[in-house]
């Protein structure tokens, strides 16, 4: 790819989140980003993300998004705390942050998709403020250059035994945006699950010394730990900088042309994405780019580059 992509992110920063949104500050021109309630409440995904740009030392403007899903069910937003703590971000020093840019991240999306044409929509928390911004104007998708997503899998999930997360949160929305003849990459369970961290790994940004690599390690061995206690593994998938990659560097990921469903009323498989694997590259409804595999070495260096630069 020429040039650098210009993107909004859509996030509930989260540890992966935060790695994802240093790689996007390198690689691309993040013209903005938007929160919503995932990993953690809106308030401290919000904080986390101000304070994520405060260590870019950006002007990046960060958008209050949606604090529950489209369709609540029990009342409860869905959260990840068990994984990222109370904070989203527990075990990283966040750095001190302003206040956000506005509380209207749809309205800002919807603007700003009008104002700078072939933008790409990097959407990794729960679809609610896309799928909110869709409703609103469903002519949002066809101003964007795309969507790409982390979210979903070709096989089972992490919340349940069929879904991941970021779906499963806001089934409703995933199902209004993955029918909204968006042109989507998905970069689900199956795929993050090969760009896994590791001891290694996490000495060689522990010996880089910048202040992003200093938040970047707190980053990876809070996820260690976690990982260790609930899964007998000290090693992290990064879901999120996938999704950038998917963008910034598509030559790194296989994918191939699926349908792609969303299961709603099932609740053994509510919040499961159900990818049709007959046949590969058909036109139909509901497609999207799936991928499959990434150059996972190739990827993690990237990843490094960016923990190195000032920008």
């Amino acid at each position: 790819m020429t040039g650098r992509p210009r993107m909004i992110i859509d996030c509930d920063p989260g540890h992966d989140d935060a790695l994802a949104l240093l790689l996007a500050d390198h690689l691309a021109d993040v013209v903005g980003i938007t929160t919503v309630s995932g990993n953690a409440p809106l308030t401290a995904v919000t904080a986390n993300a101000l304070g994520l740009t405060t260590l870019m030392q950006d002007d990046v403007p960060v958008h209050a998004g949606a604090a529950g899903p489209l369709s609540p069910g029990d009342g409860q937003p869905r959260h990840a705390t068990h994984v990222h703590g109370e904070s989203g971000l527990d075990g990283v020093d966040v750095p001190s942050a302003s206040s956000p840019a506005g509380d209207d991240a749809v309205g800002f999306l919807l603007e700003a998709s009008r104002r700078q044409a072939g933008l790409w929509l990097v959407a990794i928390g729960p679809l609610t403020n896309v799928a909110a911004a869709i409703s609103r104007d469903p002519g949002f998708v066809g101003r964007l250059a795309g969507i790409s997503i982390m979210g979903g899998s070709t096989r089972g999930g992490n919340v349940t035994a069929a879904a991941e997360f970021n779906i499963w949160a806001d089934p409703e929305a995933a199902d209004v945006v993955f029918r909204s003849g968006a042109g989507i990459r998905l970069c689900g369970l199956n795929l993050t699950h090969q760009l896994k961290t590791s001891a290694a790994l996490l000495d060689r940004i522990h010996a880089m010394g910048s202040a992003r690599s200093t938040l970047a390690a707190q980053t990876v061995a809070y996820l260690h730990d976690r990982m260790l206690a609930l899964t007998g593994e000290a090693a992290a998938a990064l879901h999120d900088p996938c999704a950038v990659l998917a963008v910034t560097h598509p030559e790194l990921i296989e994918f191939v042309s699926r349908p792609v469903a969303v299961s709603l009323s099932d609740p053994l498989t509510r919040g499961m994405t159900v990818i049709d694997e007959r046949f590969a590259g058909r036109n139909g409804p509901n497609q999207a780019l799936v991928a499959y595999g990434i150059d996972a070495p190739a990827a993690f260096e990237l990843l490094l580059e960016s923990l190195a630069a000032d920008r």
